[in-house]
């Protein structure tokens, strides 16, 4: 079910969540929209973006998701302006510099899904650090789609199955739904509830085709970096008045 929010709707804040999601999704879209609507340059649009990160992390994590996946930066990114590319790449070393303190006070675990070999190397790096100083954290998971496209990670999974049958490790007889999914880079994440995309457009972009074939899909008008924490609990709001039936019915 689709849902598109203007910017300027009531608040709910005090109506009561009953009901969280296990695993919220989100296309973090509308960056160098936002700044081009102030007249600033577009990387003054990811720097707020990476400080609307920093809020929605922390309150998800005190509303008690246990998954929260953000689509950082995608394999069709490569195509946008150099400067801009090389600005993003710099953003995970500048976040989790200033981010890790917080991120271990929040007991948060980074990790990511993407083809991470292929970034940069300081950019690696830096993720690598995250993923190494929260792998004791048993909170939130926190999960970057970095250099992520849904559909090369389904070629990846495709091709790993096609070694197994190969090795005789199993036939194609034995293919199922979880073995695509075990050889997805989310074989350990359950797929998510809620996909959240900010900015207006409504589309998927390539983000988790396989796994949000049950997912209850958000629009809103707002961008990235005008996300509070009141429009998130907004999303959880509606989230939670949607019947979701997975192919089924609900007689209740």
């Amino acid at each position: 079910m689709f849902k598109f929010f203007t910017k300027n709707r009531p608040k709910e804040r005090k109506q009561e969540l009953k009901k969280i999601p296990t695993h919220v999704a989100i296309i973090m879209d509308g960056n160098g929209r936002w700044a081009k609507k102030r007249n600033m340059p577009r990387i003054k649009g990811h720097y707020e973006g990476m400080q609307t990160v920093k809020k929605i992390t922390k309150y998800a994590s005190k509303l008690g998701i246990k998954y929260l996946t953000l689509y950082a930066f995608s394999t069709e990114n490569w195509a946008r302006p150099k400067e801009e590319v090389s600005y993003l790449m710099e953003l995970p070393e500048k976040m989790f510099n200033s981010f890790m303190p917080e991120l271990m006070e929040n007991n948060v675990k980074v990790e990511v899904i993407g083809v991470v070999e292929k970034l940069p190397q300081s950019t690696k790096k830096a993720v690598e650090d995250a993923i190494e100083k929260t792998k004791n954290n048993t909170g939130l998971r926190l999960i970057f789609a970095l250099n992520y496209g849904s559909k090369d990670e389904i070629i990846s999974a495709v091709k790993k199955i096609a070694l197994d049958i190969k090795d005789e490790k199993y036939s194609v007889s034995d293919i199922t739904e979880k073995t695509i999914s075990s050889n997805l880079y989310t074989a350990n994440t359950p797929n998510p509830d809620l996909l959240i995309r900010t900015s207006g457009e409504q589309r998927i972009s390539n983000f988790l085709l396989w796994q949000i074939a049950y997912s209850e899909f958000l629009f809103t008008e707002v961008a990235w970096p005008d996300f509070t924490e009141d429009e998130f609990y907004n999303s959880l709001l509606e989230y939670q008045n949607r019947d979701r039936r997975f192919g089924g019915l609900n007689e209740n």
